[in-house]
């Protein structure tokens, strides 16, 4: 797969509240979320849209049509040992986002060589995407359910258009899994992002420099046709299920 632009979806999304941290250090009673979407959230976002281990969402760009304002709230979260805590959480308030993003085989699945058929599966990303996604869209927390639904990337007006660059900072990028890096262990990333004019354009995962490794971790086992389904079948399904609309 060499030419991205044959495995794009461009959607916009757009909650209420987002609350976007990173997660290594959102223990305890407060959380306060980044200004902007991490690549982990988003990547998140198009995986509840359509996603099969056969491939991995790279994320190209976000773009921030709203103003940047945010809410504090008091939460009442559940506890491991029963009832809820009291915290204060400081969530964006009224967001929406244009984001760009493309798929790329998972050459750590050798396995799964014979589910890569680009047209299948861009195909599904697209049906999926008109429906609003294959399971439910959270913007960085399931506290803060979202809606999704395609768009072209930088249409309409933006609240930040031509204002310029604004520095965000070290900010957590992501996580790499062993299942995406062949290795068994779980560790974070880390990038200094720049917005241009409302648009961020990510680092590539493997372009992050800066990382912290979490744990061991094993990558999950996946087999055709035992406990993965067949791209080619889950399209027919679609495509019967689109002609009884």
């Amino acid at each position: 797969m060499t030419d991205p632009s044959r495995n794009r979806i461009e959607f916009k999304v757009r909650a209420r509240h987002a609350l976007f941290t990173d997660p290594l250090t959102r223990v305890g009673g407060e959380k306060c979320s980044y200004h902007v979407p991490t690549y982990e959230a988003l990547k998140g976002i198009a995986k509840s849209i359509y996603w099969k281990p056969t491939f991995v969402w790279i994320i190209d760009a976000v773009r921030v049509m709203k103003p940047i304002r945010t809410q504090t709230k008091g939460t009442k979260p559940l506890v491991y040992s029963g009832g809820n805590d009291l915290a204060i959480y400081t969530f964006l308030a009224d967001v929406e986002y244009q984001v760009q993003a493309h798929f790329v085989w998972n050459e750590h699945r050798p396995e799964l060589a014979d589910d890569r058929n680009p047209a299948k599966h861009n195909d599904i990303a697209q049906r999926m995407l008109v429906r609003g996604g294959r399971q439910d869209i959270f913007l960085g927390t399931r506290d803060c359910q979202g809606y999704a639904e395609p768009c072209e990337f930088g249409s309409g007006a933006g609240h930040y258009d031509g204002a310029g660059e604004l520095a965000f900072g070290l900010m957590f990028h992501g996580f790499d899994y062993p299942d995406e890096t062949g290795e068994d262990k779980l560790s974070a990333r880390f990038w200094k992002p720049t917005m241009k004019d409302g648009v961020i354009r990510f680092d590539r995962p493997e372009a992050c420099t800066v990382r912290k490794f979490v744990r061991e971790m094993t990558k999950k086992t996946f087999v055709r046709n035992e406990n993965l389904r067949a791209v080619e079948e889950v399209a027919a399904e679609l495509e019967a299920s689109d002609g009884l609309d």
